[in-house]
């Protein structure tokens, strides 16, 4: 993907923002991985109105809220102008890659590409913390609630553990080589909100420790090269259970996926994706155990096998 350069004069940007996979089965909203097989490209042009306008939605979404208070993107701008005053308004074109209701992180995509392409046009830029705040704004409006596992890895590229809201603490986990992230999308909408919804209050003791030792045995394996470990680790035995009900044949696709030699297969974000990991010489084999099941269930599904490269949300020729 060609990037374009930005001077301090500049009047209009355009940025991309990959797609992702929340909370990576053991991490719930602190852990994230980008996706660069698809996403969200945004166009800011600097307006001399104050404010934000919407102009046009494109690509595989285009009916979504063109007010800028209800919409990811615009209310991340809407935050960002709020904050900085920079004295002037912005205009927004948005094209979306990623459908709505995935699990792939769409709504944080379009607020990551709004503020990145926005900064390009400041005359002091800001750092990549300042830009998570603002999108963190605009995913708000999505899901009803400030979560950073699908913005921080959109916005800094990579598997991404971010701790902490109100002072966020982003930490870039290294990938073992060779390992390639397989993801099958249903053909279905699943609201992030009402996935939500549906999860208990409370966890149990003894799943509590034992996500947490799944967690912190997935991230110690990255760490180290530690393929049994991370293929132990990769057990979410809390939130998974719960929402799992909600995805057709979601039992017998990961079956299939752990079948076919993957380190672990799980729910990507709120669903309905499912996502694995695999070594690069069983990936084949994962996706086309993962579809399989799909097809027998009577549900068309999209497939992708991609590298979990540490690239995220940048300037582009528009």
């Amino acid at each position: 993907m060609s990037q374009q350069r930005v001077g301090p004069r500049a009047t209009t940007a355009t940025a991309f923002a990959p797609a992702s996979v929340g909370n990576v089965a053991i991490g719930f909203d602190i852990l994230g991985f980008s996706v660069n097989a698809l996403g969200d490209r945004a166009t800011v042009t600097r307006t001399d109105a104050p404010g934000v306008v919407i102009t046009n939605t494109t690509g595989v979404v285009s009916d979504i809220p063109r007010e800028p208070e209800k919409n990811t993107a615009g209310r991340s701008l809407l935050a960002m102008l709020e904050q900085l005053d920079p004295g002037f308004g912005i205009a927004l074109h948005l094209e979306k890659g990623i459908p709505l209701g995935s699990g792939l992180g769409g709504s944080a995509a379009s607020a990551v590409a709004a503020v990145v392409a926005a900064n390009a046009l400041l005359p002091e830029p800001l750092d990549k913390i300042e830009l998570l705040k603002f999108a963190m704004q605009g995913e708000a409006v999505s899901s009803g609630s400030l979560h950073v596992d699908n913005i921080a890895p959109s916005l800094f590229g990579g598997l991404v553990l971010t701790v902490g809201i109100d002072h966020p603490r982003v930490k870039q986990v290294p990938v073992p080589a060779g390992i390639r992230a397989v993801l099958a999308h249903p053909h279905m909408y699943m609201s992030t909100r009402d996935a939500r919804g549906l999860l208990k209050g409370s966890v149990e003791m003894s799943d509590f420790v034992w996500q947490t030792a799944n967690l912190a045995g997935f991230i110690s394996g990255c760490y180290t090269d530690d393929l049994d470990m991370i293929r132990a680790s990769f057990e979410d035995v809390v939130i998974q259970p719960q929402r799992q009900k909600l995805i057709p044949a979601f039992d017998q696709v990961r079956t299939a996926a752990l079948d076919a030699g993957a380190l672990g297969c799980s729910i990507s974000g709120a669903g309905p994706t499912v996502f694995a990991w695999s070594l690069e010489a069983q990936a084949e084999g994962v996706r086309g155990g993962m579809l399989a099941e799909f097809v027998r269930a009577g549900v068309e599904a999209d497939t992708w096998i991609v590298p979990i490269e540490p690239v995220g949300a940048r300037i582009v020729l528009p």
